[in-house]
């Protein structure tokens, strides 16, 4: 977590994302509650550890990841919005989501009963499959990535990250990217990675759910990693009582040592336990998020905002046809709805109306009382000219015609 010092608090990014408060800080980012000033809405803001913004490879492949996720629509999937840079903050701007990690729902209750578990399985496995589909690979499924809102949908992030760590040119070639725990026997010994690697570090993800406890250990994190290389992942009943045979035989081919034994893809694993679930007959479940979690990103989204005093505006272009009003897409007319992110967030708490004249004003538009008085002096001597001139005529007239209407009398 960042202190209450943190200089983005309140700072605005592509004068579009303000930051607004911290959730979570991990190794190679920073997470924190924000809001889309465009369209109203509450966002989750992620800005990565200012190590790679330097580094072109790291940048390339960071923006390249997040299109190729924001062209994904699934429900198990963290939806991607944005990705920018600004200044030395290069950033992703995603769905918030109100809830938690299934991390913390396993600290606070520790393993899952096996309805529960197929719950957290089938979602995340859609998500999954749907970017294997896409040709991508998450590259770091963990618990820690794996969501649950306060509405029980579970959703997958962090999608495309560990890749373009990857190909930063400040990671060594021998770093062994991703968690441990988690890792595939590929992604220990070689650099060939595909869609089967994330089905065995779901497998991992679903033994530990069962059992509350990972599958290897190690003095080291390197020794951890090495052990399933020699090792094959124990089937969950073996540890822990009441876990259905069905659900074995799931999670031991999941986690073959050679992929080609594995499920092709997050699909087939998810159809395998679709399957399951319904030879066993388990009842549906909502997931419920963790509850210190939860309140953490609420108390987040309540926290009062500081926002930075804005930078000076850029120079106001002229209008060249006569009587051409300046006209901005930007300009925010239309109100909009802040799609249920944080109670008690209003666009009125952003957009009263000192600020919209405020941004009137920066738009080169005038404020309603001063738009009588936009007339140039020189227009105002030759309306004053043309004025008199146009009497004159008129007063001949009437002269004419009353001389006129004399003489016929």
């Amino acid at each position: 977590m960042t202190t209450p010092d943190d200089p983005l608090i309140g700072r605005v990014l592509e004068r579009r994302y303000q930051i607004d408060a911290p959730i979570a800080r991990g190794g190679m980012s920073a997470v924190y509650v924000g809001t889309d000033l465009r369209l109203h809405r509450r966002v989750a803001v992620k800005v990565m550890d200012s190590r790679y913004v330097g580094d072109p490879q790291f940048l390339r492949r960071f923006e390249f990841e997040a299109r190729a996720v924001a062209g994904l629509s699934h429900p198990g999937l963290v939806a991607v919005y944005d990705q920018s840079i600004d200044g030395d903050i290069a950033f992703l701007v995603m769905e918030l989501v109100r809830g938690g990690s299934v991390r913390e729902l396993l600290r606070e209750r520790g393993p899952m009963p096996p309805h529960a578990v197929a719950s957290v399985a089938i979602p995340m496995l859609g998500g999954l499959g749907t970017a294997h589909r896409a040709g991508l690979v998450h590259r770091d499924v963990k618990p820690e990535n794996v969501l649950i809102s306060d509405t029980g949908d579970i959703k997958v992030a962090d999608f495309g990250l560990v890749r373009a760590v990857a190909e930063a040119g400040v990671t060594s070639a021998s770093v062994i990217l991703g968690t441990a725990a988690y890792l595939s026997p590929e992604q220990v010994s070689s650099t060939d990675i595909d869609a089967r690697s994330d089905v065995y570090s779901a497998g991992v993800l679903l033994f530990e759910l069962l059992t509350g406890r990972q599958p290897f250990s190690g003095s080291t994190q390197l020794a951890l990693a090495y052990q399933r290389l020699s090792f094959d992942v124990p089937a969950p009943g073996d540890i822990i009582d009441g876990v259905p045979p069905q659900l074995d035989d799931i999670i031991l081919r999941a986690t073959e040592r050679h992929r080609d034994d594995r499920y092709v893809d997050g699909f087939a694993m998810q159809h395998a336990i679709l399957d399951a679930v319904d030879d066993l007959r388990l009842p549906a479940f909502t997931v419920p998020a963790p509850q210190q979690a939860s309140d953490r990103v609420t108390a987040a989204i309540a926290r009062p905002i500081r926002p930075q005093q804005a930078p000076p505006p850029p120079e106001t272009r002229q209008v060249t046809g006569p009587g051409e009003p300046y006209d901005d897409e930007d300009v925010l007319d239309d109100e909009y709805g802040d799609d249920g992110y944080g109670d008690g967030y209003s666009d009125d708490d952003y957009y009263d109306e000192p600020r919209r004249s405020a941004l009137r004003e920066h738009r080169g538009a005038p404020d309603d009382d001063r738009i009588d008085d936009v007339m140039p002096p020189s227009r105002r001597l030759a309306a004053l000219v043309w004025f008199l001139l146009i009497a004159a005529v008129a007063a001949g007239l009437a002269a004419l015609g009353w001389t006129v209407g004399a003489g016929l009398a």
